[in-house]
């Protein structure tokens, strides 16, 4: 291969596929992000909590504890030296009933194996911050807080054009070829095809982070890379209702989720969700369906008991790409450099939901020592 068009391709312009061209930039001149839709982070890096996360729950030694919780530093960091919209707003987790206290103990010593700054607070103690609430104890978290999901990625996107990267939309990609010395990438742009040459690419798709692993060439199901989509739904709460909380409340969580959790947005705004719906096919559908009304109303009086139906209307939904089937065990996020498949300078982000967004920078960092190890 002669003169290559591209050092380095990002494939997925979400927030991981963002900060990693943030990062990258710093060093390498050469980098293009590849997305497929008409603007950055449309799917899941915009339809989600916008929580940054602690670093609570994930098995230790995971790739998810460590990046969320060095994730979490590095993000405070940069929210408060370029004025991206968040809050510090800490959580609770909620023990409702006694028979919840011996998994909120287990939850704690889980975090706190993680390095999390947690509390164990008595039914009193809790009450004390969320005087409105049913509960027998909790977890406080005081290093939880809540981001602007869209302020983060224009920040990411921006300094990545600031020094020189090409971000490209409505840019699809249905090939990927070795050559010597890289790789040949096909794209569809609204019918067009075209090809361009890279020395490296990392796959940062999200959702369709399988079907470009298996463009490459890579048996996904062999290598257990096969996504599963996951909707998540949320309902919010009437403004004679939002004030009842001041932070973040989750109930103890369930095997598929952290479970349906009271939300407050940088405009104090109260939610409730996400629910957990696997999906029987691939296809984004983001409504929010009224039946859900009564289950939805049901976990939400777990927390909030004076919350009635009246106060509350269908909001937004979410999808997340998970390697976790349906009651399944819980996976680490796949973040790997395929030499060993074959594929080097290819990496692979594969199942990377929640704490994705909070973890984004600390994943950057990572695979840059992957590509450059």
């Amino acid at each position: 291969m002669s003169q290559l068009d591209f050092e380095i391709a990002i494939i997925g312009a979400g927030v991981v596929g963002l900060a990693l061209a943030s990062r990258l930039s710093e060093k390498h001149s050469s980098i293009v992000v590849l997305e497929k839709n008409q603007k950055y982070g449309m799917e899941t890096s915009s339809r989600n909590s916008e929580v940054i996360h602690a670093g609570i729950y994930y098995e230790p030694g995971s790739l998810k504890a460590r990046l969320c919780v060095e994730g979490r530093e590095e993000l405070y960091t940069l929210c408060r030296k370029h004025d991206i919209p968040h809050s510090q707003i800490t959580k609770i987790i909620n023990a409702r009933t006694e028979a919840e206290l011996p998994q909120l103990e287990e939850i704690f010593n889980n975090g706190t194996r993680n390095g999390v700054d947690l509390r164990m607070l008595n039914a009193r103690e809790t009450q004390a911050l969320e005087p409105n609430i049913s509960t027998c104890g909790s977890i406080f978290s005081p290093s939880t807080g809540i981001i602007s999901a869209h302020g983060l990625m224009d920040h990411f996107f921006h300094h990545a054009l600031s020094k020189e990267a090409t971000v490209q939309h409505n840019c699809e990609v249905v090939g990927i070829d070795q050559s010597s010395g890289g790789y040949v990438i096909t794209l569809n742009e609204s019918g067009s095809t075209s090809t361009i040459t890279v020395e490296k690419i990392v796959n940062s798709a999200g959702l369709f982070s399988d079907q470009i692993a298996a463009i490459a060439g890579i048996n996904i199901d062999a290598a257990g890379y096969r996504l599963h989509y996951c909707k998540g739904s949320y309902f919010s709460v009437s403004p004679s209702k939002g004030k009842l909380l001041n932070r973040l409340v989750y109930p103890v969580p369930t095997k598929d989720s952290l479970g349906v959790h009271a939300l407050l947005d940088l405009g104090e705004r109260l939610k409730f969700g996400p629910d957990v719906e696997y999906l029987s096919t691939n296809e984004l559908d983001y409504s929010v369906s009224d039946a859900k009304r009564s289950l939805f109303l049901a976990s939400i009086q777990n927390i909030l008991p004076t919350v009635h139906d009246e106060d509350i209307a269908p909001d937004m939904s979410g999808i997340r790409p998970k390697l976790q089937t349906k009651g399944g065990l819980a996976h680490d996020f796949v973040i790997a450099h395929e030499e060993e498949r074959g594929l080097k300078g290819f990496v692979n982000l594969i199942g990377i939901e929640s704490p994705g967004l909070t973890a984004s920078p600390a994943i950057a960092r990572y695979v840059e020592g992957l590509l450059f190890a």
